[in-house]
């Protein structure tokens, strides 16, 4: 049978020289097997070259290193440093010289899979017909080996792998699957893994908050309870890391280019590995990712106080209330509106309307317990749909038994609607909202304290015109948070410190009535 069979029929016997045993024996080594395979017989196809034998650079040699010598590796690379390709060689190799393995590729998209696997079928059929495994079946979706071995390509969704006996599990751009989706995926997989099989990721990095992240970042905490050096992370993965300048072909002239045509934010996160978020944000991705919470100060019940309340200053406390039926949750967010500073948060999505205003009710009073100003507290909420329940609540439990002030929206010159008390969100009142809100966070002068809040404004994208949080995420703390600026926005006319420390250079307001209600 000549050497150029693209694909080999199963059950046929060939005989092989014993030069052909000898490289047989040296491709089917352990461990050292792959790197002689994949430099001597894993054939790609350049973009401009064409054909050619894979030739790997040094930090390739590592990373496939990593994939072999470890049983959970997670590769972190820059864009076009060929860790596909890399992947794709070794998992034929692992397929062609074991038996009755089963290997699974996933990637955030079916065609993504189906392009490793184009790869994996391409080497394939440029190796020499006595060296290649027969075939029993070999589709897009499929590599089914005579050694009872096979590659099968999924897209990845929550279900993908469960069930199955997996010998290697790859993970393709894992960075770029839905949050949702990945968690879900994981927690569904991990009992998979942990009967004996491997696990390979491979991606470019995307938010430093999704389940790559987390992956990543407890891989590289290789220290244990006794404070000593380990081999791997916490959670058992070896990390690899491959920036753009590993490359011999490029140089700066090269990352200059780059970095004009892409921009410096791409540019930093795609070839410098730097967690970035590549969605349309609200906040600059790369301000997001400047970000650092603080642990809480103390608690009262659910209430996270991230600064105790003192004299002197002004405070906006703001309700974004919900249901509290299991669905969206309902959030608080207390601020010193003089600094801007972040000083409690309060999140739940089982209070009910009753309860929130009770909780709004428990803040203020902690406030004025440490401040004993209670005209220097402003307190206010949405007053849309929910927040109707949420008004007929408030005036159940008593706006005297409420220390501070009601902070209510004028009332629109001409207007229709019926006036309610709080503030009504629209398409205009939200934007203009978020546009000082951005302005605010960029400039360094709204300081964020909160975990949470971070993590909401990090998924809290374009969306139809307006801003809203991606599919599958929440963003209540960040509504919160918008109607917290309205309120700033009506009282910094009336505090002259507030004023200073949140107007824009290019702002000339005029001064903003609103209704105040003493308690």
């Amino acid at each position: 049978m000549s050497d150029n069979v693209l694909v080999r029929s199963p059950g046929k016997y060939i005989p092989l020289t014993e030069d052909q045993i000898r490289e047989v024996i040296k491709c089917a080594d352990p461990v050292t097997g792959y790197e002689y395979f994949m430099m001597n017989y894993f054939y790609i196809q350049h973009p401009i070259k064409g054909q050619m034998l894979y030739k790997p650079f040094p930090y390739q040699i590592n990373l496939i290193k990593n994939m072999h010598s470890n049983r959970f590796s997670i590769n972190l690379t820059g864009r076009q440093l060929g860790k596909t390709t890399s992947a794709a060689g070794y998992l034929l190799w692992y397929a062609m010289f074991n038996f009755d393995k089963t290997i699974l590729i996933a990637a955030h998209q079916y065609s993504g899979a189906q392009e490793i696997m184009d790869r994996i079928r391409y080497a394939y059929e440029m190796c020499p017909v006595w060296l290649k495994p027969g075939v029993e079946s070999y589709n897009k979706g499929n590599l089914d080996l005579e050694n009872k071995s096979r590659i099968v390509a999924r897209a990845t969704t929550e279900k993908t792998g469960r069930g199955m006996a997996l010998s290697i599990l790859y993970l393709d751009e894992f960075a770029f699957l839905r949050p949702t989706i990945a968690k879900e995926f994981w927690t569904s997989i991990s009992p998979t893994l942990a009967t004996g099989g491997k696990c390979i990721i491979t991606s470019t990095p995307n938010s430093d908050e999704d389940q790559f992240a987390q992956i990543w970042k407890d891989a590289n905490k290789k220290v244990d309870s006794y404070g000593n050096q380990t081999a791997v992370g916490k959670n058992g993965f070896s990390p690899f890391m491959a920036l753009w300048n590993e490359h011999p072909d490029r140089d700066q002239t090269w990352a200059d280019e780059e970095r004009s045509k892409i921009g410096e934010e791409r540019f930093r996160r795609e070839h410098q590995c730097e967690f970035i978020i590549d969605e349309e944000t609200l906040i600059d991705s790369i301000t997001l990712s400047s970000l650092e919470a603080s642990d809480p100060l103390y608690k009262t019940g659910q209430i996270r106080w991230f600064k105790k309340p003192s004299r002197d200053h002004v405070y906006v406390v703001s309700l974004d209330p919900s249901l509290g039926t299991g669905g969206d949750p309902a959030a608080i967010q207390v601020f010193e509106a003089d600094t801007t500073e972040q000083v409690a948060e309060w999140t739940h999505n089982r209070t009910t309307i009753p309860e929130q205003i009770k909780l709004l009710a428990a803040i203020n009073k902690e406030i004025v317990e440490h401040t004993k100003q209670p005209n220097d507290l402003y307190y206010s909420l949405e007053n849309n749909t929910i927040g109707e329940a949420a008004l007929i609540s408030l005036a159940e439990y008593g706006e005297e038994n409420i220390p501070g002030i009601m902070l209510s929206e004028p009332k629109s010159v001409g207007s229709s609607r019926r006036y309610r008390r709080g503030f009504n969100t629209t398409q205009k009142t939200k934007l203009s909202a978020c546009s000082k809100l951005k302005n605010l966070i960029e400039s360094k002068k709204l300081k964020i304290k909160s975990q949470s809040l971070i993590s909401e404004l990090k998924t809290f994208v374009a969306s139809g015109g307006s801003y809203a949080a991606k599919i599958g995420e929440t963003d209540d703390l960040v509504m919160a948070l918008l109607l917290t600026v309205r309120m700033f926005q009506h009282l910094q006319n009336y505090h002259v410190n507030l004023d200073s420390h949140i107007r824009d250079h290019s702002e000339e307001l005029e001064p903003m009535p609103f209704i105040m209600v003493m308690s």
